[in-house]
C-alpha cells in the first residue's frame, strides 16, 4: 500500500509531494462512463462497490497519490 499521502499527512518525511485529484463525476474517463453506462447517477450513489470503483479510478488511471470521498448527509434540521 501506498502510505505517502498519510504520512505528509502526518508530518512524517516522504520523497516527493502527494498528488490528488479533486474531480466531478469523472464524465472524461473512459472507465468511468462505462460503469455509468450500466446504471443511472442515482444507483451509483447509492452503491458502495460502484461508488468506490469510480472513486479510485483517478487514483489507478492517472497515478495519483490519494483518492479523498466527502460524504455530504442532509440536514436533519
Amino acid at each position: 500500500m501506498n502510505t505517502r499521502f498519510l504520512d505528509a499527512c502526518w508530518g512524517k518525511p516522504v520523497d516527493r509531494t502527494p498528488v490528488w485529484l479533486m474531480r466531478q463525476a469523472g464524465r472524461y474517463l473512459p472507465e468511468y462512463m462505462a460503469v455509468r453506462s450500466k446504471c443511472t447517477f442515482l444507483e451509483l450513489c447509492k452503491t458502495p462497490e460502484l461508488a468506490a470503483e469510480v472513486s479510485i479510478q483517478p487514483v489507478d488511471v492517472l497515478g495519483v497519490d490519494a483518492a479523498i470521498i466527502v460524504l455530504r448527509y442532509p440536514d436533519p434540521g
